[in-house]
């Protein structure tokens, strides 16, 4: 089977597509100076575009892992902003974990699998 590879970078893709699933790579907002709510709506966004780049969209979810920075500050901020984004009746196995991340402002970052249509 052929694996198809999307905005490859020196050490990773953002969008793989393999056997009928799309894998993202970890996404961040674009902006890591507004709080928990705004880097959610930003990284959910990006999500979006490159769900419907790869030809899948958010209701074909199969798996989403959710690093938080501060877990006890952030979880409910998420989850508000969470809950809207997702599509009535699409529940996706989720992970929610603190975790480093890479830069000091970033608050979330999540990695996704979907399925393909």
């Amino acid at each position: 089977m052929s694996i198809r590879r999307l905005r490859t970078e020196a050490r990773y893709s953002e969008i793989v597509v393999h056997g009928g699933t799309v894998y993202l790579a970890g996404q961040l907002a674009d902006d890591y100076g507004v709080g928990i709510e705004e880097q959610t709506r930003q990284t959910l966004a990006g999500i979006d575009r490159l769900l419907t780049e790869a030809g899948t969209d958010k209701s074909r979810l199969l798996s989403v892992t959710i690093y938080l920075k501060d877990m006890a500050a952030d979880y409910a901020g998420l989850n508000a902003i969470w809950d809207a984004w997702l599509p009535a009746g699409c529940a996706p196995a989720r992970a929610c974990v603190e975790a480093g991340l890479y830069d000091g402002d970033a608050r979330v970052e999540m990695s996704v699998v979907a399925a393909l249509p």
